[in-house]
């Protein structure tokens, strides 16, 4: 992704939610609910339709830590599926390898699970993959480096992922670092963050 130097908590605030799943900024938001900017607590009038479909775009995309390039790359890719394009595409983007990695609980965000992958620190089906966007499939086995296992980072995450808890449709070994595909999700099954999807297919469609 290109780099955005937004700091994450005005994302959350001008989106309006909390898009990365850190508690903190829950906590923010219940301090500072206004979006950022010194009119950030003035009136508003009620938000236009386009207003609201680029918003929805914009909670998606820096969720998963997307460039405007890259999602809608995806968003075409899905609109060639067969299905529901709005589904298709968010499943699109719960398969990336970073994505699981965090969903897995190797990361503690999907910022921090794109460098490790970057780096080389993860096995699919006992082959080093270094693709941030490489997309897994149902029966993949997705494993830490036997080298990266010292690694205090994913250590940590792996000790606290519990409390963010684990998809149905995935799998952890914590003590063999490793977690697998059971199944793809079915689009009932994301719900963490929520999104209307189907707002970022209208905007598209213009």
């Amino acid at each position: 992704m290109a780099k955005n130097f937004t700091p994450k908590g005005k994302i959350v605030r001008r989106l309006g939610v909390n898009i990365f799943g850190n508690p903190k900024y829950d906590r923010l938001l219940e301090r500072r609910p206004t979006p950022p900017g010194q009119h950030g607590g003035g009136r508003r009038g009620k938000p236009s339709d386009y207003s609201r479909q680029l918003n929805e775009k914009q909670k998606v995309r820096f969720c998963y830590g997307l460039s405007e390039k890259q999602f809608r790359r995806v968003f075409d890719k899905a609109k060639q599926m067969k299905g529901i394009t709005g589904h298709n595409m968010l499943i699109l983007l719960e398969r990336r390898l970073d994505n699981m990695v965090y969903r897995l609980g190797f990361a503690s965000s999907r910022t921090e699970a794109r460098l490790f992958v970057r780096h080389g620190h993860f096995l699919v089906n006992g082959r080093k993959v270094n693709i941030p966007s490489y997309l897994v499939r149902a029966g993949d086995v997705i494993e830490v480096r036997e080298k990266s296992r010292k690694i205090a980072k994913i250590s940590e995450s792996l000790d606290s992922v519990m409390r963010r808890g684990i998809p149905a449709w995935l799998e952890l070994e914590r003590d063999a670092f490793k977690g697998s595909v059971k199944t793809l999700p079915e689009r009932e099954e994301l719900t963490s963050p929520v999104f209307e999807e189907q707002l970022i297919v209208e905007l598209y469609s213009k």
